[in-house]
């Protein structure tokens, strides 16, 4: 059994650590105890028991754990109000979006895929993000929805068998100077266990940067779970950012387990698996390229054209040809170009949770590529991002029709000569997909404003998001508008209005609750 779900006592929280402990929690009640007010405003007393974690459950920081134990106690039902409660008493941003990202890591098992209940995780960033771009009045509503979406991915995960994770082996733990050399050994024969231990040390020790560019890697490494382990390695990331990096040992255990999902599937280090078979075409290219491969020229032709060969291309092909087209002198942004618009046709060709993925995964990997620093790692995030979408184009095939809408043919709507304003494409959106995304297209080729669009796309995912693609969706396509070369964008823009939300779309329940709350 790995040490993730080890069911033995640790040995490593030694006294002194649990003395402590007690005494923070013992401050805060007697803190608790002289407000009346926070008491009446329905937040839930904690008795001792409750107050006690199992010893083989990782436990967090006295500064946060209280929050994060809060989070996982209070009923769904009453999560928006004592949260609430909670920021009206000094509670900040940063302190909510924290404990939110810790509760899901200690609750929610990325198995037997990285996605579906995991999604409570995976969405904080998105989550964040839509936070980052909103006004005032709406910036806490994107936390608030996920909160009470971790609610129930905490309830699903309970009735699948209530996974929590453990507290690390100390014991297996290894000194700082061989920690990154078993880290990725273990990666490589995929073993969990070792990886754990491995992990912990690799963080204590080193850089983020430097644990970035292996946890990109490993990322991207292969097609699995469609995109979501490339996914977690830019959300996990983007959101230690914000919260800091003393939070990052639990967050990368997690994140550890899930790049090593395999899930039904023998041992890949072993085997020949189709999911990991571009990799090694990859890894054979990356070494062969020329020092100049970022010194090309961008064209837009050029990404068009490559459009084209990622329609019909395998996996494996796909790399083979795009490694060819970067060493004949087109710059890697041509390509980064190709692998967005690919994503977003699909998107056009068919609406569902397949192309999503295309779109979301083309995001976390073109985020990874542009923040690696080493040459061999970013053109490997760009040559993998390339596999993927075959596999997408695949994986689509297998789920029902697949129109041929090509995004390079898209056109401004004819049968209308008229200006087209933001409020008519997204009542059109919804009703009739194809004419919203030619209307988006007349918009901004007429010099319509990009931002009132991503505003009102925002909003209305607030106001209609139901599911945290709504979010991860929404919140990669707007961020993507802009990594776009100028002549291809808008095109991508109009392609993304066949997924996001419109005005006519059903509200959801929870945006009331929060402004009511929080008023």
């Amino acid at each position: 059994m790995n040490s993730i779900n080890r069911n033995e006592m640790t040995r490593a929280r030694s006294s002194l650590q649990r003395r402590k402990f007690m005494e923070v929690l013992g401050g805060a009640s007697a803190a608790l105890a002289l407000s009346d007010v926070v008491m009446m405003r329905g937040l839930p007393r904690v008795s001792a028991a409750e107050a006690k974690l199992d010893h083989n459950t990782v436990r967090f920081s006295d500064d946060i754990e209280p929050l994060v134990r809060l989070l996982e106690d209070t009923p769904r039902e009453r999560v928006v109000q004592v949260f609430a409660d909670k920021i009206r008493s000094g509670t900040g941003y940063r302190e909510v979006l924290t404990a939110l990202l810790l509760a899901g890591i200690r609750n929610v098992q990325p198995r037997p895929s990285v996605g579906h209940k995991f999604h409570a995780v995976l969405v904080v960033n998105s989550a964040h993000l839509a936070s980052l771009g909103s006004p005032d009045e709406d910036r806490w509503l994107p936390i608030f929805w996920a909160l009470d979406y971790f609610k129930s991915a905490q309830s699903r995960d309970v009735n699948e068998g209530d996974w929590t994770m453990a507290a690390v082996d100390e014991s297996a733990v290894p000194p700082p100077h061989l920690a990154k050399r078993d880290f990725e050994e273990a990666m490589r024969n995929w073993d969990v266990e070792a990886a754990d231990a491995a992990i912990t040390g690799y963080v204590r020790s080193a850089g983020a940067n430097e644990v970035f560019e292996s946890m990109a890697y490993f990322g991207c490494r292969d097609f699995r779970s469609i995109g979501h382990k490339a996914i977690y390695v830019a959300n996990g990331f983007r959101t230690l950012q914000c919260i800091g990096w003393r939070y990052a040992e639990p967050v990368l255990r997690s994140l550890t387990y899930a790049l090593l999902n395999h899930t039904g599937e023998p041992n890949p280090s072993t085997s020949d698996l189709a999911a990991d078979r571009a990799v090694r075409v990859t890894e054979q290219l990356v070494t062969e390229m020329d020092a100049g491969w970022n010194e090309g020229k961008i064209d837009p032709q050029a990404a068009i054209e490559h459009l084209q060969t990622l329609r019909q291309a395998t996996p494996e092909d796909a790399v083979r040809e795009t490694a060819k087209l970067i060493q004949s002198g087109v710059h890697p942004q041509s390509i980064s170009d190709a692998l967005f618009l690919s994503a977003g046709e699909m998107v056009m060709q068919q609406p569902a949770i397949v192309a999503l993925h295309s779109a979301t995964s083309t995001n976390a990997l073109q985020y990874a590529y542009r923040t690696a620093s080493g040459d061999q790692n970013r053109m490997r995030l760009l040559l993998q991002n390339a596999a993927f979408i075959p596999h997408f184009r695949q994986a689509m095939e297998s789920r029902g029709k697949v129109s041929d809408s090509q995004i390079n043919e898209l056109t401004a709507d004819a049968s209308s000569d008229d200006d087209v304003s933001v409020d008519q494409i997204f009542e059109s959106v919804g009703q009739d997909r194809s004419r919203a995304a030619k209307a988006t297209y007349q918009y901004l080729e007429s010099d319509g404003k990009a931002e009132d669009l991503i505003h009102a796309a925002r909003q209305l995912t607030f106001l209609k998001g139901n599911d945290s693609h709504d979010y991860k969706y929404s919140s990669a396509a707007l961020e993507d508008y802009y990594a776009i070369s100028p002549e291809l964008r808008n095109r991508y823009f109009a392609a993304a209005t066949y997924l996001l939300p419109g005005k006519n779309d059903r509200n959801n329940s929870l945006v009331n609750r929060v402004r009511e709350a929080l008023a």
